[in-house]
């Protein structure tokens, strides 16, 4: 599939699987002029939502991530990370989004959890979306300070700090004294 966006995959496999914008909504939970933004203008989704997309149309969610297939081992270069991160951030615009992935098991698609490199750049006070998905997480703050807000629980974690929750609970990651931290996350979801 090339170097094609989620939007242009997600549209590719509903075309594929033979559903309309309208069914896939219904089976995925979702608005439907939230599958359509995502088709139409290349938005990037929440994880938990690109989840219940992929899995209404009964595929893996790596399909709308990978751009190629590699052969174990997966290494990812750091300086190829960091570059990988910069073009994204990039790529935000002018669109509040506090969360900058990149994959560290893209091309790896017998996988059975997702594993990411994580830069949380500060927002606004109450511009963090809370979030809430099947499956389970696992960080390690790399730098910086992040607060983890797990239900009514407030966390601070710091360098070498690390937590692993059900991601079913309401959550969200808000960076600390206005500053970037970075994060690695491994989250799986359950089959």
């Amino acid at each position: 599939m090339g170097n094609e966006s989620i939007g242009e995959r997600v549209r590719k496999f509903r075309e594929i699987k033979r559903l309309s914008q309208e069914e896939l909504a219904e089976r995925s939970g979702l608005e439907k002029d939230f599958i359509s933004d995502i088709e139409e203008q290349n938005l990037k989704p929440p994880l938990g939502k690109l989840l219940r997309i992929s899995r209404a149309m009964g595929i893996r969610m790596a399909n709308f991530i990978d751009d190629a297939v590699a052969a174990d081992p997966i290494i990812v270069r750091a300086g190829d990370r960091e570059s990988a991160l910069e073009r994204e951030i990039a790529s935000m615009g002018e669109v509040h989004m506090d969360l900058a992935f990149h994959s560290l098991g893209k091309g790896k698609i017998d996988r059975h959890m997702e594993p990411f490199f994580i830069d949380v750049l500060p927002q606004p006070p109450g511009q963090v979306k809370v979030s809430q998905h099947e499956g389970e997480e696992f960080i390690v703050v790399m730098s910086g300070e992040i607060e983890l807000q797990y239900g009514n629980d407030t966390h601070v974690l710091k360098p070498g700090d690390s937590v692993y929750y059900g991601s079913s609970t309401p959550h969200r990651l808000v960076a600390l004294n206005d500053r970037k931290a970075q994060i690695i996350a491994v989250i799986y979801f359950n089959a």
